[in-house]
């Protein structure tokens, strides 16, 4: 697909554009985050997005951890430069729903139920958590990896 599609996709929040300095990008990468999902909830389908505010850690919300961060345990999890870099995608990907480059799917996941919505050509997959009468967004990340891609694709063809 060309850039011309996704122009709705907006930049990257850059270490570089911030001297290197990690204290300054991150307050960055919050603020984008605060805008997008505090200030201006995102609506997915007609349905206004909350947020999965516990447990907080530092005074931010779960949702905003997950966003940023990657590890199977909660307390152990580390901060990724790619889901920083990235943290303003997932809303406008939510919103763009419709497009052509992006697959949707839900599956299970206990008595939830999940929504992935994967943007194939930039590598990328936004998770939200479907409950009783509400959505929350759950996590979203850069995939690294070509097999994990396959393996989504698998799901997504399985579920659709």
């Amino acid at each position: 697909m060309d850039d011309m599609e996704l122009d709705w996709l907006p930049e990257l929040i850059l270490m570089e554009d911030f001297y290197g300095n990690w204290d300054v990008f991150f307050n960055a990468v919050y603020a984008a985050f605060c805008h997008d999902f505090v200030s201006n909830k995102p609506v997915f389908q007609g349905q206004r997005l909350g947020l999965k505010r516990h447990p907080e850690y530092d005074g931010k919300s779960a949702t905003f951890w997950h966003m940023i961060s990657k590890g199977k345990v909660e307390e152990e999890r580390t901060t990724d430069i790619r889901r920083c870099e990235r943290i303003r995608w997932p809303k406008p990907i939510i919103e763009h729903d419709d497009h052509p480059g992006i697959k949707i799917w839900t599956e299970k996941n206990g008595s939830d139920e999940r929504i992935h919505i994967l943007l194939e050509d930039e590598n990328y997959l936004v998770v939200l958590n479907k409950r009783n009468g509400y959505i929350l967004p759950w996590t979203a990340f850069y995939i690294e990896y070509d097999n994990q891609i396959r393996k989504l694709l698998k799901r997504w063809k399985r579920n659709t």
